[in-house]
């Protein structure tokens, strides 16, 4: 069995858009990508590539799903083939073990670990809202930075009291274990000989504004944490501890937020620090992330790969950061992405700049003065070079040395040529140092290098779902919703069909209106009146849903995209995708526009519940008239069949259509 550590690195890893690359010709169209299916004989491209939502969906057989699924059902792999083919892809080490009781006791630590993340993620952003000491401290200084109440709200600040023990003695109030409140940095625990329980313990991030620090699907991995005071002894910023769900260098901050966009405009702003992220979303440029201070990693950038393969590096004036920076374009160049690099003027960060100008001055101003990484380096490392020959020549080498870091052979001849005209130095000679150091590094990658290809089994084909019956239909229709906007915050119109099923007893309904959480909303519903799916993977994946909701608040996708049930998966892709078939015809360029479904969120989850009560009643006035021949029950079915054919009446009423 191949461990869940490696399953779990596979997906982080492995980009949907680059494994099917491999077998489609594949081009952008807007944020997805699309190509002629690999399973039809077809002349119009129906085949979608999502990189945000790492997925497929090919719309000329039906089929979907992730990089896994792609290969199974193209390459005919078995689940475990798939997944070590990818792992070999991407240098994975692969771990195979049984899976014993003390593993299984690890995963379920993981999701204690998370759930005390996103208890504090939600106490500090209370102590900032509503504590007087979290206003008159943190949510000032947030304020004097020119964070609005949306923008705080959105990144989920808050602000760690400045007592000792003030977050410890809450969280362990409300139930969480110590074990975890520790494993997690979030509390320091210490041996105090004096103490009953020979340990003391304090919060890590005592007097501090705290920035949560969210994995690619939202999920709270760790917190950064901003001192406000003048004390000299301790850090300005602090850093969560790595952990077994953080790892600072394999992490972005802001990428949940940022990964819609950065697909969009498929380019990647990459700034230092947590304000400089949060300042640039908040002027309209949300293609932005933050290392974090720390220097950039392969893991991070294979991240952004994930979703476009452009990245512009923004420095401020410090040269010393510019040094250090600069190494991390050879990292970029190696996963073959584009670099450009923009300097703001002395004295500026991205945070103070765009606090200077209008968003729309910003956003000229960065598409003007990013420079290509060649021209930048040069410009940068001839002021150190200047006259002196042989600092020259180890400038050329280390521009050549980074030319090499190129896969594209085509982008590295470009580079050399532009390189020869800006250095003024004959092309054959780079040429030749350029074959050089592409020896040197064959040598070294043959030795690594073992080719293996497995056997390739065929797999018995998982037949299509045929059309649903209208029970069904409604059941996915709920699915789907909760998918797309489980999470979104939706004005309801207050309406219960069962409240009453005497019809002497009914009441006009007087229009009343209340803000709701759609999952909210469907689970009161279906609970009210005691719905159960009828379909079983739709009801598996609505009391998983359910589950999520309970544990995180919050539905996580991606745990469904990437579920071990290829049924689940498989469905959860088709569901995700139904919307992507519009933009094969590429409406926006024939200037038809598709209504957007948020527009409509709440008729949209109201429809779904009520034709799903529609069509229970039904069957139900259907089940009940099967049994009218029973004299002694006669009247009571017959009252029962009005009534339930009242509430009929209703629903129609409400779905505006015509009996």
């Amino acid at each position: 069995m191949i461990s869940r550590t490696t399953i779990d690195r596979v997906f982080e890893t492995a980009r949907v858009e680059e494994v099917i690359g491999e077998f489609v010709q594949l081009k952008k169209a807007g944020s997805n990508f699309k190509g002629l299916s690999p399973f039809s004989e077809e002349r119009t491209p129906s085949f979608m590539v999502s990189p945000v939502k790492q997925i497929w969906k090919d719309f000329s057989t039906g089929k979907g799903g992730n990089a896994v699924s792609f290969l199974m059902e193209h390459e005919h792999y078995s689940y475990p083939e798939a997944i070590k083919y990818l792992a070999r892809k991407y240098n994975i080490e692969i771990e195979e073990t049984e899976q014993t009781d003390e593993q299984k006791q690890q995963a379920d630590e993981r999701e204690s670990m998370f759930l005390v993340s996103e208890f504090a993620r939600d106490y500090f952003h209370k102590i900032l809202v509503e504590d007087n000491q979290g206003k008159a401290i943190g949510l000032s200084y947030f304020k004097e930075r020119g964070y609005t109440d949306a923008t705080i709200k959105k990144f989920q600040l808050g602000y760690s009291l400045n007592e000792w023990e003030a977050f410890t003695s809450e969280a362990l109030n409300k139930g969480y274990n110590l074990k975890y409140l520790e494993s997690t940095g979030l509390t320091i625990v210490k041996q105090d000989l004096l103490s009953s329980t020979g340990t003391k313990q304090f919060d890590r991030f005592k007097g501090r504004v705290m920035f949560p620090i969210h994995s690619m699907s939202g999920r709270v991995l760790g917190f950064g944490g901003r001192i406000l005071t003048n004390d000299k002894k301790a850090a300005k910023y602090l850093n969560s501890p790595d952990s077994d769900i953080y790892h600072k260098s394999n992490i972005l901050y802001g990428i949940y937020y940022a990964k819609q966009s950065i697909a969009k405009e498929d380019n990647c702003y990459l700034v230092e620090g947590y304000t400089d992220v949060i300042s640039f979303h908040q002027s309209g440029i949300e293609n932005t992330v933050a290392s974090s201070g720390t220097a950039l990693t392969e893991n991070q950038i294979r991240l952004i790969s994930r979703l476009t393969k452009n990245i512009t590096i923004l420095f401020d004036g410090d040269a010393a950061g510019i040094r250090a920076s600069i190494r991390g374009i050879d990292l970029i160049l190696e996963q073959g992405m584009n670099v450009r690099v923009l300097m703001f003027p002395d004295g500026d960060d991205p945070d103070s700049f765009s606090k200077k100008v209008s968003n729309e001055e910003l956003k000229e101003y960065l598409q003007n003065n990013s420079q290509d990484f060649i021209n930048f380096k040069v410009s940068l490392l001839m002021k150190e070079a200047q006259n002196d020959p042989v600092k020259k020549a180890g400038l050329i080498r280390d521009i050549v040395i980074s030319i090499s870091k190129i896969p594209d052979r085509i982008q590295r001849e470009v580079y050399i040529q532009e390189c020869s005209k800006i250095m003024d130095i004959s092309e054959n000679v780079l040429f030749s140092e350029l074959a050089q150091i592409d020896k040197k590094e064959s040598r070294e990658a043959s030795k690594r290098q073992v080719k293996e290809r497995p056997l390739a089994p065929t797999l018995e084909k998982t037949p299509q779902f045929e059309k649903i019956n209208e029970l069904k239909k409604y059941e996915r229709e709920i699915i789907k919703i909760l998918l797309l906007y489980g999470n979104h915050e939706v004005e309801f119109e207050n309406f219960t069909a069962f409240e009453e099923v005497d019809t002497t007893k009914m009441k006009p309904h007087k229009k009343e209106y209340f803000l709701n959480v759609v999952s909210n909303e469907i689970y009161l519903n279906l609970q009210e009146d005691e719905i159960e799916f009828t379909d079983e993977v739709f009801k598996q994946i609505y009391y998983e849903i359910i589950h999520q909701l309970n544990q995180s608040k919050s539905i996580l996708v991606d745990a469904f995209i990437n579920h071990s049930n290829t049924n689940i998966a498989n469905l959860v892709t088709n569901i995700l995708m139904d919307d992507e078939k519009y933009s094969i015809s590429d409406w926006e360029r024939k200037a038809i526009i598709v209504k957007s479904k948020e527009n409509d969120l709440a008729k949209m989850v109201l429809d779904a519940i009520y034709n799903l009560r529609r069509v229970l009643i039904e069957e139900k006035i259907t089940s009940l008239i099967s049994n009218i021949d029973v004299d002694n029950e006669r009247d009571q079915i017959l009252e029962t069949v009005v009534n339930y054919t009242s509430l009929k009446l209703r629903l129609f009423e409400r779905l505006n259509r015509v009996v």
